[in-house]
């Protein structure tokens, strides 16, 4: 859970104006004296539902990918740096890549990679 917010955040954010959008629809004069608490209720589960989901998922790929970096196996991680050329950079425990919490580090690469942004090759 120490992640939580980190990996989860800008969803929660969505969520939270999801909740806001339900708020103001659901008390307008138009709508019906019930609308608020089942609007709020079910935009709540919706949410709640899909956001324990990716946060299960993203750990769950978390965990794959140390796995295999414990396993000298290739890992394909997302370069955010440069868009002009390679979007990926293979991470591998053989050529000199350590895992400190949940970042690859390399004395060739200025930046961290972060596990949650990586896939097991």
């Amino acid at each position: 859970m120490k992640n939580f917010f980190y990996l989860e955040g800008a969803y929660l954010m969505i969520g939270l104006f999801a909740l806001l959008i339900t708020l103001y629809v659901s008390t307008r004069p138009f709508m019906s004296k019930g609308a608020l608490k089942k609007g709020i209720f079910w935009v709540s589960l919706v949410i709640a539902v899909m956001v324990g989901t990716h946060y299960f998922i993203t750990t769950k790929r978390m965990k794959q990918v140390r796995v295999a970096f414990e396993k000298d196996l290739p890992i394909l991680c997302e370069s955010r740096a440069s868009r002009i050329v390679s979007q990926t950079v293979i991470v591998q425990k053989s050529k000199s890549w350590t895992l400190q919490e949940d970042n690859f580090i390399s004395p060739y690469y200025t930046r961290p990679f972060f596990t949650a942004r990586c896939i097991v090759k």
